[in-house]
Protein backbone atom coordinates (compact mmCIF):
# COMPACT_ATOMS: atom_id res chain seq x y z
CA UNK A 1 0.00 0.00 0.00
CA UNK A 2 1.11 2.94 -0.95
CA UNK A 3 2.44 5.66 2.04
CA UNK A 4 2.75 9.48 1.40
CA UNK A 5 5.99 10.72 1.84
CA UNK A 6 7.40 12.14 5.34
CA UNK A 7 8.44 15.24 5.23
CA UNK A 8 12.31 15.16 5.47
CA UNK A 9 12.23 12.23 3.05
CA UNK A 10 13.14 13.92 0.24
CA UNK A 11 16.18 15.74 2.59
CA UNK A 12 18.71 17.90 0.41
CA UNK A 13 16.33 17.96 -2.87
CA UNK A 14 13.39 19.17 -1.00
CA UNK A 15 13.69 22.40 -1.82
CA UNK A 16 13.86 21.77 -5.33
CA UNK A 17 10.27 19.61 -4.83
CA UNK A 18 9.07 22.91 -3.63
CA UNK A 19 10.19 25.39 -6.25
CA UNK A 20 7.38 25.51 -8.71
CA UNK A 21 9.26 26.29 -11.50
CA UNK A 22 11.90 23.07 -11.39
CA UNK A 23 9.85 20.85 -13.95
CA UNK A 24 12.75 17.46 -13.97
CA UNK A 25 15.41 16.62 -10.88
CA UNK A 26 18.31 14.41 -12.18
CA UNK A 27 20.51 13.40 -9.54
CA UNK A 28 24.11 11.67 -10.56
CA UNK A 29 26.06 10.67 -8.14
CA UNK A 30 26.68 12.89 -4.93
CA UNK A 31 27.95 15.89 -6.56
CA UNK A 32 25.71 16.00 -9.49
CA UNK A 33 22.09 17.39 -9.06
CA UNK A 34 20.68 19.18 -11.97
CA UNK A 35 17.18 20.67 -12.65
CA UNK A 36 15.32 21.76 -15.54
CA UNK A 37 13.94 25.25 -15.54
CA UNK A 38 11.46 26.76 -18.01
CA UNK A 39 12.88 23.70 -20.99
CA UNK A 40 16.74 24.50 -20.28
CA UNK A 41 19.04 22.20 -18.06
CA UNK A 42 20.74 23.50 -14.74
CA UNK A 43 23.26 22.05 -12.09
CA UNK A 44 22.65 22.92 -8.77
CA UNK A 45 24.85 23.32 -5.81
CA UNK A 46 22.90 20.37 -4.15
CA UNK A 47 24.92 17.52 -2.73
CA UNK A 48 24.87 14.81 -0.80
CA UNK A 49 27.32 13.51 2.17
CA UNK A 50 27.54 10.10 1.38
CA UNK A 51 26.33 7.30 -0.98
CA UNK A 52 24.53 5.81 2.13
CA UNK A 53 22.08 9.05 2.41
CA UNK A 54 21.82 9.09 -1.24
CA UNK A 55 20.50 5.19 -0.91
CA UNK A 56 18.57 6.12 1.93
CA UNK A 57 16.41 8.54 0.48
CA UNK A 58 15.81 6.44 -3.35
CA UNK A 59 14.88 3.18 -0.68
CA UNK A 60 12.54 5.64 1.30
CA UNK A 61 10.88 7.01 -2.06
CA UNK A 62 10.25 3.60 -3.48
CA UNK A 63 9.37 2.23 -0.74
CA UNK A 64 6.33 4.60 0.03
CA UNK A 65 4.67 3.11 -3.10
CA UNK A 66 5.49 -0.50 -2.39
CA UNK A 67 8.58 -1.21 -4.70
CA UNK A 68 11.92 -2.53 -3.64
CA UNK A 69 15.22 -1.00 -5.26
CA UNK A 70 18.50 -3.42 -4.28
CA UNK A 71 21.58 -5.19 -5.65
CA UNK A 72 19.05 -7.87 -7.37
CA UNK A 73 16.67 -5.19 -8.27
CA UNK A 74 19.05 -2.02 -9.34
CA UNK A 75 16.56 -0.52 -11.54
CA UNK A 76 12.91 1.24 -10.27
CA UNK A 77 10.14 3.05 -12.03
CA UNK A 78 7.74 4.25 -9.48
CA UNK A 79 4.71 7.01 -9.64
CA UNK A 80 4.19 9.28 -5.97
CA UNK A 81 1.23 10.06 -4.68
CA UNK A 82 0.92 13.04 -5.96
CA UNK A 83 1.23 12.12 -9.40
CA UNK A 84 5.33 12.45 -9.97
CA UNK A 85 7.54 9.87 -12.10
CA UNK A 86 10.45 8.85 -10.21
CA UNK A 87 13.29 6.98 -11.96
CA UNK A 88 16.13 4.94 -10.01
CA UNK A 89 19.36 2.83 -10.63
CA UNK A 90 21.92 1.42 -8.04
CA UNK A 91 25.06 0.15 -8.67
CA UNK A 92 26.44 -1.89 -10.62
CA UNK A 93 23.72 -0.98 -13.35
CA UNK A 94 24.89 2.57 -12.68
CA UNK A 95 28.32 2.48 -13.25
CA UNK A 96 29.06 6.28 -11.21
CA UNK A 97 27.24 5.58 -8.21
CA UNK A 98 22.85 6.00 -8.13
CA UNK A 99 20.96 7.51 -10.45
CA UNK A 100 17.69 9.54 -9.21
CA UNK A 101 15.13 11.22 -11.82
CA UNK A 102 12.04 12.72 -10.57
CA UNK A 103 9.77 14.68 -12.99
CA UNK A 104 7.33 16.52 -11.25
CA UNK A 105 3.75 16.52 -11.19
CA UNK A 106 1.84 19.57 -13.22
CA UNK A 107 -0.35 19.85 -10.25
CA UNK A 108 -1.94 22.48 -13.31
CA UNK A 109 -3.05 20.70 -15.91
CA UNK A 110 -1.80 22.95 -19.11
CA UNK A 111 -3.99 23.46 -21.33
CA UNK A 112 -4.35 24.12 -25.34
CA UNK A 113 -4.23 27.65 -24.05
CA UNK A 114 -1.05 27.40 -22.53
CA UNK A 115 0.91 25.80 -25.21
CA UNK A 116 -0.20 28.63 -27.63
CA UNK A 117 0.99 30.87 -25.35
CA UNK A 118 4.38 29.37 -25.46
CA UNK A 119 4.62 28.78 -28.58
CA UNK A 120 4.47 24.94 -29.09
CA UNK A 121 1.71 25.31 -31.28
CA UNK A 122 -0.78 27.59 -32.87
CA UNK A 123 -4.65 28.38 -32.12
CA UNK A 124 -5.42 27.58 -35.85
CA UNK A 125 -3.53 24.17 -35.89
CA UNK A 126 -5.27 22.64 -32.41
CA UNK A 127 -8.50 23.97 -33.69
CA UNK A 128 -7.42 21.27 -36.32
CA UNK A 129 -6.83 18.78 -33.97
CA UNK A 130 -9.85 18.98 -31.72
CA UNK A 131 -11.63 18.72 -35.40
CA UNK A 132 -9.91 15.18 -35.78
CA UNK A 133 -10.88 14.23 -31.90
CA UNK A 134 -13.93 14.97 -32.83
CA UNK A 135 -14.17 13.21 -36.37
CA UNK A 136 -12.73 9.96 -34.44
CA UNK A 137 -9.49 9.98 -36.01
CA UNK A 138 -6.93 7.55 -34.60
CA UNK A 139 -4.18 9.62 -33.47
CA UNK A 140 -0.29 9.36 -32.80
CA UNK A 141 1.29 11.62 -31.15
CA UNK A 142 5.22 11.20 -32.10
CA UNK A 143 8.62 13.21 -30.16
CA UNK A 144 11.71 12.38 -28.43
CA UNK A 145 11.95 12.09 -24.71
CA UNK A 146 11.30 15.55 -22.71
CA UNK A 147 9.31 16.68 -25.68
CA UNK A 148 6.10 17.02 -24.02
CA UNK A 149 4.59 13.93 -25.40
CA UNK A 150 2.55 13.12 -22.77
CA UNK A 151 1.47 16.63 -22.22
CA UNK A 152 0.19 17.00 -25.97
CA UNK A 153 -1.74 13.93 -25.59
CA UNK A 154 -3.69 15.27 -22.22
CA UNK A 155 -4.56 17.90 -24.04
CA UNK A 156 -5.82 16.09 -27.31
CA UNK A 157 -7.76 13.52 -24.73
CA UNK A 158 -9.53 16.45 -23.54
CA UNK A 159 -11.29 17.19 -26.26
CA UNK A 160 -13.18 13.33 -26.94
CA UNK A 161 -17.20 14.31 -25.86
CA UNK A 162 -18.04 13.73 -21.76
CA UNK A 163 -20.85 11.18 -23.20
CA UNK A 164 -17.75 8.63 -24.28
CA UNK A 165 -16.50 5.64 -22.34
CA UNK A 166 -12.36 6.31 -22.17
CA UNK A 167 -9.91 4.13 -21.15
CA UNK A 168 -6.32 5.12 -20.63
CA UNK A 169 -3.33 2.75 -19.84
CA UNK A 170 0.17 3.66 -18.62
CA UNK A 171 3.16 2.64 -17.75
CA UNK A 172 2.66 5.39 -14.83
CA UNK A 173 -0.69 7.35 -14.32
CA UNK A 174 -0.16 10.76 -15.42
CA UNK A 175 -3.22 11.61 -17.77
CA UNK A 176 -5.26 14.05 -16.12
CA UNK A 177 -9.04 13.76 -18.23
CA UNK A 178 -12.05 14.94 -16.71
CA UNK A 179 -14.62 13.50 -18.48
CA UNK A 180 -17.03 11.48 -16.54
CA UNK A 181 -16.79 8.49 -17.74
CA UNK A 182 -13.02 7.61 -17.82
CA UNK A 183 -11.23 4.28 -16.58
CA UNK A 184 -7.66 4.49 -16.11
CA UNK A 185 -5.19 1.31 -15.96
CA UNK A 186 -1.72 1.46 -14.98
CA UNK A 187 1.04 -1.10 -15.68
CA UNK A 188 2.89 -3.20 -12.59
CA UNK A 189 6.46 -4.44 -13.04
CA UNK A 190 7.30 -7.93 -12.01
CA UNK A 191 7.43 -8.57 -7.89
CA UNK A 192 9.34 -9.81 -5.27
CA UNK A 193 8.69 -13.42 -6.03
CA UNK A 194 9.54 -12.98 -9.76
CA UNK A 195 5.88 -12.89 -10.65
CA UNK A 196 2.71 -10.70 -10.60
CA UNK A 197 4.09 -8.29 -13.51
CA UNK A 198 1.09 -6.68 -15.36
CA UNK A 199 2.24 -5.18 -18.81
CA UNK A 200 0.91 -3.11 -21.49
CA UNK A 201 -0.17 -5.33 -23.64
CA UNK A 202 -2.14 -7.03 -21.15
CA UNK A 203 -3.83 -3.82 -20.53
CA UNK A 204 -4.66 -2.94 -23.90
CA UNK A 205 -6.14 -6.41 -24.79
CA UNK A 206 -8.22 -6.77 -21.22
CA UNK A 207 -9.88 -3.37 -22.36
CA UNK A 208 -11.24 -4.64 -25.70
CA UNK A 209 -13.39 -6.26 -22.67
CA UNK A 210 -14.64 -3.36 -21.11
CA UNK A 211 -16.97 -1.46 -23.79
CA UNK A 212 -14.63 1.31 -24.09
CA UNK A 213 -15.34 4.15 -27.00
CA UNK A 214 -11.78 5.18 -27.30
CA UNK A 215 -8.56 3.51 -25.94
CA UNK A 216 -5.90 6.20 -24.79
CA UNK A 217 -2.37 4.44 -24.56
CA UNK A 218 0.20 6.58 -22.76
CA UNK A 219 2.60 5.15 -24.85
CA UNK A 220 3.49 2.46 -27.48
CA UNK A 221 6.90 0.78 -26.71
CA UNK A 222 6.53 -2.87 -26.93
CA UNK A 223 4.12 -5.98 -28.98
CA UNK A 224 0.96 -3.45 -27.27
CA UNK A 225 2.10 -1.74 -30.51
CA UNK A 226 0.14 -4.51 -32.96
CA UNK A 227 -3.12 -4.63 -30.40
CA UNK A 228 -3.51 -1.16 -30.23
CA UNK A 229 -3.55 -1.23 -34.14
CA UNK A 230 -6.05 -4.12 -34.47
CA UNK A 231 -8.20 -2.03 -31.83
CA UNK A 232 -7.87 1.14 -34.02
CA UNK A 233 -8.77 -1.17 -36.99
CA UNK A 234 -11.92 -2.78 -35.03
CA UNK A 235 -13.94 -0.58 -34.22
CA UNK A 236 -12.36 1.49 -31.66
CA UNK A 237 -12.05 4.92 -33.72
CA UNK A 238 -10.66 8.04 -32.24
CA UNK A 239 -8.01 6.33 -29.89
CA UNK A 240 -4.70 7.69 -29.05
CA UNK A 241 -1.45 6.79 -28.57
CA UNK A 242 2.45 8.25 -28.49
CA UNK A 243 5.89 6.84 -29.63
CA UNK A 244 9.55 7.61 -28.83
CA UNK A 245 10.05 8.77 -32.76
CA UNK A 246 12.21 11.96 -34.25
CA UNK A 247 10.15 12.07 -37.63
CA UNK A 248 6.97 11.15 -38.70
CA UNK A 249 8.40 8.73 -41.20
CA UNK A 250 10.61 7.63 -38.41
CA UNK A 251 7.27 6.45 -36.54
CA UNK A 252 6.13 4.52 -39.01
CA UNK A 253 9.47 2.57 -38.90
CA UNK A 254 9.04 2.38 -35.12
CA UNK A 255 5.51 1.02 -35.24
CA UNK A 256 6.62 -1.97 -37.92
CA UNK A 257 9.40 -2.82 -35.62
CA UNK A 258 7.06 -2.78 -32.72
CA UNK A 259 4.79 -4.92 -34.35
CA UNK A 260 7.24 -7.15 -34.85
CA UNK A 261 7.90 -7.79 -31.03
CA UNK A 262 4.58 -9.50 -31.08
CA UNK A 263 6.27 -12.32 -32.67
CA UNK A 264 3.58 -13.11 -35.05
CA UNK A 265 6.24 -12.95 -37.86
CA UNK A 266 3.51 -11.01 -40.17
CA UNK A 267 5.08 -9.52 -43.69
CA UNK A 268 5.94 -6.23 -43.61
CA UNK A 269 3.36 -5.47 -45.77
CA UNK A 270 1.13 -6.84 -44.04
CA UNK A 271 1.78 -4.49 -40.76
CA UNK A 272 2.29 -1.88 -43.08
CA UNK A 273 -1.26 -1.98 -44.05
CA UNK A 274 -2.48 -2.51 -40.70
CA UNK A 275 -0.51 1.01 -39.71
CA UNK A 276 -2.36 2.38 -42.78
CA UNK A 277 -5.77 1.55 -42.30
CA UNK A 278 -5.24 2.33 -38.62
CA UNK A 279 -3.22 5.58 -37.80
CA UNK A 280 -4.93 8.84 -39.03
CA UNK A 281 -3.00 11.85 -38.37
CA UNK A 282 0.20 11.47 -36.59
CA UNK A 283 1.58 14.84 -34.45
CA UNK A 284 5.68 15.29 -34.26
CA UNK A 285 6.52 17.44 -31.03
CA UNK A 286 10.43 18.26 -30.67
CA UNK A 287 12.29 20.28 -28.60
CA UNK A 288 14.49 22.34 -30.35
CA UNK A 289 17.92 23.30 -29.57
CA UNK A 290 17.01 27.04 -27.15
CA UNK A 291 14.90 24.07 -25.28
CA UNK A 292 11.60 25.15 -26.74
CA UNK A 293 8.91 23.10 -27.16
CA UNK A 294 7.37 23.04 -30.87
CA UNK A 295 4.82 21.27 -32.71
CA UNK A 296 6.98 20.65 -36.24
CA UNK A 297 4.40 18.88 -37.94
CA UNK A 298 1.12 17.19 -38.27
CA UNK A 299 0.80 14.58 -41.08
CA UNK A 300 -2.15 12.86 -42.40
CA UNK A 301 -1.63 9.04 -43.26
CA UNK A 302 -3.77 8.67 -46.34
CA UNK A 303 -2.25 4.79 -47.41
CA UNK A 304 -0.81 2.35 -49.69
CA UNK A 305 1.29 3.48 -52.58
CA UNK A 306 2.70 -0.60 -53.52
CA UNK A 307 4.64 -1.32 -50.61
CA UNK A 308 5.01 2.07 -49.21
CA UNK A 309 2.62 4.32 -46.36
CA UNK A 310 1.78 7.54 -47.76
CA UNK A 311 2.12 10.63 -46.01
CA UNK A 312 0.29 14.27 -46.47
CA UNK A 313 1.91 17.10 -44.72
CA UNK A 314 -0.90 19.46 -42.87
CA UNK A 315 1.13 21.57 -41.33
CA UNK A 316 4.76 22.32 -41.25
CA UNK A 317 7.15 24.41 -39.27
CA UNK A 318 9.33 27.14 -41.01
CA UNK A 319 12.03 28.91 -38.38
CA UNK A 320 11.85 32.59 -39.37
CA UNK A 321 15.14 33.51 -37.60
CA UNK A 322 16.24 33.99 -33.63
CA UNK A 323 15.40 36.76 -31.16
CA UNK A 324 18.43 38.73 -28.94
CA UNK A 325 18.48 35.72 -26.57
CA UNK A 326 18.82 33.06 -28.73
CA UNK A 327 15.23 31.80 -28.73
CA UNK A 328 14.36 30.20 -32.12
CA UNK A 329 11.51 32.34 -33.95
CA UNK A 330 8.88 30.32 -36.40
CA UNK A 331 5.44 29.58 -37.37
CA UNK A 332 3.45 26.30 -37.66
CA UNK A 333 1.55 27.02 -41.02
CA UNK A 334 -0.41 24.87 -42.90
CA UNK A 335 0.73 23.52 -46.01
CA UNK A 336 -2.75 24.20 -47.97
CA UNK A 337 -3.42 20.93 -48.90
CA UNK A 338 -6.79 19.62 -47.98
CA UNK A 339 -6.89 16.69 -45.36
CA UNK A 340 -9.44 13.60 -46.29
CA UNK A 341 -9.81 13.45 -42.37
CA UNK A 342 -12.41 16.10 -41.98
CA UNK A 343 -14.46 15.11 -44.71
CA UNK A 344 -15.82 12.63 -41.83
CA UNK A 345 -16.94 15.63 -40.00
CA UNK A 346 -19.75 15.68 -42.89
CA UNK A 347 -20.23 12.31 -42.61
CA UNK A 348 -20.61 11.98 -39.18
CA UNK A 349 -23.64 15.61 -38.95
CA UNK A 350 -21.32 17.45 -37.33
CA UNK A 351 -20.29 21.56 -38.13
CA UNK A 352 -17.00 22.15 -39.15
CA UNK A 353 -15.58 24.82 -37.35
CA UNK A 354 -15.18 28.24 -38.93
CA UNK A 355 -11.64 28.48 -38.99
CA UNK A 356 -10.83 25.02 -40.25
CA UNK A 357 -12.93 26.20 -43.16
CA UNK A 358 -10.45 29.35 -43.80
CA UNK A 359 -7.52 27.16 -43.25
CA UNK A 360 -8.62 24.36 -45.91
CA UNK A 361 -10.90 26.27 -48.76
CA UNK A 362 -11.51 23.19 -50.33
CA UNK A 363 -13.39 21.25 -47.95
CA UNK A 364 -16.43 20.55 -50.34
CA UNK A 365 -19.10 23.16 -50.41
CA UNK A 366 -21.53 20.57 -48.84
CA UNK A 367 -19.72 20.51 -45.62
CA UNK A 368 -19.84 24.16 -45.40
CA UNK A 369 -24.25 24.20 -45.93
CA UNK A 370 -24.71 21.38 -43.15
Amino acid sequence: MAQPLPSNALGPLQALIDEERVTEIMVKGLQSVYVEIGGTMFRTDVTFDSEAELRQLIEGIVSTVGRRIDEESPLCDARLLDGSRVNATLPPVSIDGPTLTIRKFARDRLQAEDLIRFGTATASSFGFLQACVLARANLLVSGGTGTGKTTLLNILSGYIPTAERIVTIEDAAELQLHQDHVVRLESRPIGRDGAGRIAIRDLVINSLRMRPDRIVVGECRGPEALDMLQAMNTGHDGSMTTLHANTPRDGIRRLETLVLLAGLELPVKAIRQQIASAIDVIVQIQRLRDGSRRITDVVEVIGMEEDTITLQELFRFRVTGTDDQGWIQGVLEPTGLRPHILDRLFEMGLQIPNDIKELFPEIRSQAFSH
